[in-house]
């Protein structure tokens, strides 16, 4: 019996949902196929919930791995979204879905679906600026997106969609690569991995920076639900 239960454990399908300043993505690991839809600074927790179940309502699906842009503690988000509308902040996604629901900072997600061993620093270049560390299978979520970096600006207003747009593409360049030497020297990490919608504008990558597929943030959320595939650190 308890073989039997533990073989039905192991073959659950996980529905995926990374959720961005401009769209919320979602996958399975059985469909394997992305849908989408435009999120933006009026998308609440409660209409991502509604619309999310529209999207996939052909689909089935037994647990849930949400990636939300923030911090999160105890599987909700810990406080409201920089890029996204009200009503997040200590939303219960597991009662909304009404499915086993594991909920982590989306640069986290992907992080875990782009490590490749040893210490390793996560940089997502998106709408903002997502960082995770994972050192030896060990998560450490990180919030640098709005520490202050230079002439009042924080690392996101530098190095976001918004400075891209702003400054151009050259400017912009010139950033990214100082922010990545300077990340490099004060984290040490044996490598960086860049994810996010303009990871693939970064030209002539520096040492030890590498750029991870997109499609990296649901394999991170299927990890989310395989036994052994994360240590969370330990508080």
């Amino acid at each position: 019996m308890t073989k039997k239960t533990g073989k039905r454990a192991s073959r659950h399908t996980v529905l995926v949902i990374d959720i961005g300043g401009s769209r919320v993505k979602v996958m399975t690991d059985k469909e394997r196929t992305r849908r989408a839809f435009a999120s933006g600074p009026d998308l609440s927790a409660k209409v991502m919930v509604r619309r999310v179940k529209a999207l996939t309502k052909d689909w089935s699906y037994d647990v849930v791995a949400v990636g939300y842009p923030g911090p999160v503690v105890n599987n909700r988000p810990l406080s409201e979204p920089h890029n996204l509308g009200l009503g997040w902040a200590g939303f219960n996604f597991e009662k909304a879905f009404g499915r086993p629901t594991k909920v982590v900072n989306d640069a986290l997600m992907q992080a875990i679906g782009s490590y490749q061993g040893g210490r390793m620093l996560f940089l997502g270049l998106g709408t903002g600026l997502g960082s995770a560390m994972i050192v030896d299978g060990v998560l450490e979520p990180m919030e640098l997106a709005h520490l202050p970096y230079r002439n009042g600006k924080t690392f996101e207003q530098c190095v976001g969609a918004a400075a891209l747009k702003r400054v151009g593409r050259k400017k912009w360049q010139r950033a990214v690569d100082d922010v990545l030497k300077r990340l490099l020297a004060a984290l040490e990490p044996d490598y960086i991995m860049l994810g996010g919608g303009n990871a693939d504008k970064v030209d002539k990558l520096p040492r030890k920076v590498r750029v991870g597929a997109n499609t990296n943030a649901f394999e991170g959320g299927f990890r989310l639900w395989k036994k052994g595939a994360v240590k969370p650190r330990r508080r």
